[in-house]
């Protein structure tokens, strides 16, 4: 399975003026700073608690159907499932009714009829499933613990952004901690 991201979250899941006051910084100088750190934290936290923070919307490609009828999403956090298609052995894409796959949100995950689905013919990536997946279109629809894991890498990102070597590759435990009840495990 492979997770192709289609469309970025539209807002970051903290503001310039959060990340400001949270790290003191009372001057503009470094506005394109803290906004990239912004997105890179953002991004980290995503990747390691394995689901999307601010909606998005995301490709999965497939070579072939699980045989129990489950497709797992990731990144997760799913919400609709928005297209679905096959490609016969010509390689033409055929769209597949969205009806068919039943969303269970809080697994993150598709179950549909293993035998009501068409097989592809491509022997690689035959089957692409369109999804959506985030909290929400606002930073206030994240989850706080997860808008702090953000803050910290802000912070932390900031504060060793001069430094080469442990100090600034060691990420503060506490980061780990407020990602771990929101990581999705792997089916």
């Amino acid at each position: 399975m492979t997770s192709i991201l289609l469309t970025g979250p539209a807002v970051e899941s903290l503001t310039l003026g959060e990340a400001k006051t949270f790290l003191r910084v009372e001057h503009d100088d470094d506005d394109q700073l803290v906004t990239a750190l912004i997105a890179g934290a953002r991004t980290h936290v995503e990747a390691q608690a394995q689901i999307g923070l601010i909606t998005q919307s995301w490709r999965i490609v497939l070579d072939c159907w699980p045989k129990y009828g489950r497709v797992a999403v990731r990144p997760g956090q799913l919400q609709p499932l928005v297209a679905a298609r096959f490609s016969d052995f010509s390689g033409n894409a055929h769209v597949i009714d969205t009806q068919g796959f039943v969303p269970d949100r809080d697994a993150s995950a598709l179950s549909f009829v293993p035998w009501a689905v068409p097989v592809p013919g491509r022997a690689a990536a035959g089957i692409e499933l369109d999804v959506t997946v985030g909290f929400g279109d606002t930073a206030g629809a994240v989850p706080e613990s997860l808008r702090q894991a953000v803050r910290l890498l802000v912070s932390h990102w900031y504060e060793h952004r001069g430094l080469v070597g442990p100090a600034s590759a060691m990420l503060p435990a506490t980061v780990s901690a407020l990602i771990a009840p929101h990581r999705m495990s792997s089916l």
